[in-house]
């Protein structure tokens, strides 16, 4: 009987573990030129498919602003509530997911992402690429 319970309990660990090296969770995001805080985004999973949306901005002074300078569905809609990143998937190659987009509200830009958990999954990092050229966030886990 203990050692069931010991196996049991060693499961839910790993598990736990497990779950934590996932992006879906709530991050705080560091501007990867000025080092600031900016905002929070909430990664979520739907059949094995990873979103991202801006749930608080930092900056009280741009609550309101706009993404006027997105070209999609997006434009000229609210950044605060938006969804940035769309698409993601988990890759073949562990550990990372990848194969979406992730949408840069300040200048409109869309990218493809990578995604890798960090640090046991308390940091993620976050690559927006174009070709051979890329930009590299670390977000950091607040859930």
């Amino acid at each position: 009987m203990k050692k069931i319970l010991i196996t049991a309990l060693l499961a839910v660990a790993a598990g736990a573990a497990f779950a934590q090296a996932s992006p879906v969770g709530l991050w705080k995001t560091i501007d990867d030129e000025t080092k600031q805080e900016k905002s929070f985004v909430r990664i979520s999973e739907n059949a094995g498919v990873l979103s991202g949306r801006i749930e608080k901005l930092i900056d009280p002074d741009k609550q309101g602003a706009k993404c006027d300078k997105c070209e999609d569905d997006r434009k000229d809609k609210a950044i605060l509530g938006m969804e940035i990143i769309r698409g993601v998937k988990k890759s073949d190659s562990e550990p990372y997911w990848e194969g979406g987009n992730i949408l840069d509200p300040n200048n409109g830009k869309i990218y493809k992402v990578r995604l890798t958990p960090k640090d046991g999954g308390k940091a993620l990092e976050v690559r927006g690429f174009i070709a051979f050229f890329y930009r590299n966030q670390t977000w950091l886990r607040v859930e």
